[in-house]
């Protein structure tokens, strides 16, 4: 990671915003060719919005993963994404389909949630809730679990699973721990992802649960699921919001990996593959 300087990106406002200027390639909407490799994909379109669902040849399972991308909200969904996905759904033997949703600046969070919750009607509305799994990465993982609550409050019926990915649960980057978790993070900083949150905040405070989902009220959801490493800048707030679930008497699965960092779980390390077999566990349970 920090031979590759992605670092460097986060650390600074200004190369942030670069890189949401020159990151944006229409070739990443479309899964590379690996992907298909023992799978089938089928391409939907929801309000402009590509989802690309995966399948084994050969399907085992009921169960169907909405999966959410991470980025910060302003990054387009890399290689890493997909091949875990892909991976996912040939372990599960179950569907994983990938929203490739809008990012900041041109949609805020004002247009993406109501956005995605179109998304799950239109490609979970279907399905089971008992065969329902909302999952995602980064932001990803916060978007699923703002899902969740906002599908509740509809009083719409629960996914069986929320699962949370190294998720981005306050915008507002103010948890005291951060520095020192900033000093070893070798990917993430919060220079960065301060200004990934005012781009993808528009007019709505930081702390708002759509923003910072640790805020919201986090009762009566699906079974609760959390992955991290220590090695996260974010790991602050994973901790806090076990905290908060314990405190309200929610169950929350958590896993934390010592010397991991952000995101790994989409790689091939061993810890990758422990956290995947975990995973789809979680799924197919």
């Amino acid at each position: 990671m920090r031979l590759m300087r992605r670092k460097q990106v986060f650390a600074d406002p200004e190369k942030l915003r670069e890189s949401v200027d020159s990151g944006r390639r229409h070739d990443r909407e479309e899964p590379p060719s690996l992907v298909y490799r023992g799978t089938s994909v089928e391409r939907t379109e929801v309000d402009g919005t590509l989802c690309y669902t995966i399948r084994p040849k050969a399907p085992t399972s009921t169960k169907h993963v909405l999966y959410f991308h991470g980025g910060a909200y302003v990054h387009e969904i890399q290689r890493d994404h997909w091949e875990f996905t892909r991976r996912l759904a040939l372990l599960t033997g179950g569907t994983v389909t990938v929203p490739v949703y809008p990012l900041a600046p041109r949609s805020t969070a004002a247009e993406t949630v109501p956005l995605v919750e179109r998304v799950h009607d239109r490609i979970l509305g279907d399905t089971d809730p008992r065969s329902q799994i909302l999952m995602g990465d980064s932001a990803g993982g916060a978007l699923s679990l703002v899902l969740a609550e906002r599908l509740r409050d509809r009083g719409r019926p629960q996914p069986k699973e929320i699962v949370m990915l190294s998720p981005w649960l306050d915008a507002t980057m103010t948890h005291p721990s951060l520095p020192a978790l900033d000093r070893i993070d070798p990917y993430l900083s919060v220079p960065g992802l301060a200004e990934a949150a005012h781009l993808y905040a528009g007019e709505l405070p930081l702390a708002d649960p759509w923003l910072s989902p640790v805020n919201g009220k986090l009762a009566d959801l699906g079974r609760l699921s959390l992955f991290v490493g220590t090695r996260d800048v974010l790991l602050a707030d994973a901790r806090r919001f076990r905290t908060v679930t314990a405190e309200r008497g929610i169950d929350l699965e958590y896993w934390e990996y010592e010397g991991m960092f952000h995101a790994w779980m989409l790689t091939t390390l061993p810890e990758a593959r422990d956290a995947t077999r975990r995973l789809a566990h979680v799924v197919r349970r």
